[in-house]
């Protein structure tokens, strides 16, 4: 089932189709054996339901890399993660309602998503998730945070010349080829300053020796019209301020200085010596563009979120109303008895909620498992299989690609629905026990 889109990792086709074949003997023969022994009909159709799982999972792991792995993966991922975290958030929402007194703006607040469909919504997150700052709203306020602990770059991708310069290479760092010292000046040019960046530069102004004093000037080492002789401060050219000057004596870095806006900086009372000047590579950093939320990495993490943003509400309102149908007797016989609000909480409006509990996770369970729009959505064609879940993996193999193959995405769609019939068995079950 499903061999079109496997890749092996270990040994040989043939081997793995008899491994595979030996399990499913063996388990074959454990339950059938046990069934033969109890002959109830249900007890018949669960043992077809075990070996038909079996077989499944046992295909799941001998292929570990095929597309049917990541989406039974990613599947795993969404029935455990998103219910859990739903019915959390459903539950702190439900008993904060109770607590607030603009609990109904909170609460239309909280449900207002469930009116968007999932088209709407996965285009939503496709902006909020978007690489750019510019756009990305999450990138967006990640940007503005870093950049308030940490000082952005004021000049990334400025280097000095390949060749013919006074400066070296180190690292991403910048340090002059010949030592200086206390007396003499240091002229540090660079290139790669934008003309946009230029315009808003003071005239660069050349060092002045001073005793005592290493003195030098950092500024952009370019004019238009190339008339500026290379290495030489020229009137035509710009100085660069705010860029961190470092004096080091072997591996020590004895003195820090920033040069002003018209590029000069100055070591003053140095120690007699040799010293390496260097421009540490904290000036030429890329600006933090933020966190790559829908790539390999986060991609699922990511869309699981947005499932968050539009079920919570759900889960609240529900929640909310098993809260409220709970007698308030029973609440407050328990602080009587002397219970803390933590004890009522767990001891006594926990089990009493416990029902309604369930309905919300085992409901969730179901659509969890059925998850496709905001998949196909939200996730880039770069890491869609990263994202790749059944009912994706259904529509792609049934109606996409040049070997569209019906049969295998029918095939998929069979194993889906019975993922889903426990959860529905589940429920008709508890349903019967509340009426009887």
């Amino acid at each position: 089932m499903f061999t079109d889109d496997v890749t092996l990792s270990w040994g040989s086709s043939p081997g793995k189709i008899v491994v595979s074949f030996l399990l499913l003997l063996v388990a074959a023969g454990v339950v059938c054996a046990g069934a033969l022994s109890i002959m109830a009909w249900r007890r018949v159709v669960i043992t077809l339901l075990v070996l038909l799982a079996v077989e499944v999972l046992s295909y799941a792991l001998l292929s570990a890399r095929s597309e049917m792995y990541v989406a039974f993966r990613n599947n795993l991922i969404w029935v455990v993660v998103a219910p859990s975290v739903i019915v959390a958030l459903g539950l702190v929402f439900a008993v904060v309602t109770e607590r607030i007194r603009w609990a109904a703006a909170f609460k239309l607040i909280v449900f207002m998503p469930m009116a968007i469909s999932m088209l709407a919504a996965g285009v939503i997150f496709t902006l909020v998730y978007d690489r750019a700052p510019e756009r990305g709203v999450l990138n967006a306020a990640a940007v503005g945070v870093h950049d308030t602990f940490k000082e952005a770059s004021h000049y990334p991708g400025v280097r000095p010349r390949e060749s013919g310069g006074p400066l070296r290479a180190e690292g991403k760092a910048f340090a002059t080829q010949a030592q200086v010292q206390p007396g003499q000046t240091v002229l540090l040019p660079l290139v790669a300053v934008t003309p946009e960046m230029q315009k808003k530069l003071s005239p660069a102004q050349a060092p002045s020796p001073k005793p005592g004093t290493v003195a030098g000037t950092v500024w952009a080492d370019f004019s238009p019209g190339g008339a500026a002789k290379p290495n030489q401060v020229d009137a035509s050219e710009k100085g660069l301020p705010k860029i961190t000057v470092e004096a080091v004596s072997g591996t020590k870095v004895v003195a820090t200085a920033t040069s002003a806006a018209d590029g000069t900086f100055a070591f003053k009372n140095l120690p007699a010596g040799s010293y390496t000047i260097r421009l540490p590579a904290s000036n030429f950093a890329a600006p933090y563009n933020g966190v790559n939320w829908l790539g390999s990495d986060l991609v699922t993490a990511s869309i699981i979120g947005a499932y968050i943003w539009m079920w919570a509400g759900f889960a609240m309102v529900l929640i909310g109303a098993g809260l409220a149908a709970i007698p308030r007797d029973a609440l407050e016989a328990a602080r009587v008895d002397g219970a803390t609000e933590l004890q009522v909480f767990f001891r006594v409006t926990m089990p009493l909620l416990a029902p309604v509990l369930v309905v919300v996770l085992v409901t969730l369970v179901i659509n969890v498992l059925k998850v496709f729009d905001l998949v196909y959505i939200i996730a880039p064609g770069s890491t869609q299989q990263d994202a790749n879940v059944l009912a994706l993996q259904m529509y792609l193999k049934s109606f996409t690609g040049e070997g569209a193959d019906q049969g295998v995405g029918s095939a998929i769609a069979v194993v889906l629905f019975l993922l889903v019939l426990p959860a529905m068995v589940f429920n008709i079950r508890r349903f019967r026990q509340e009426q009887a």
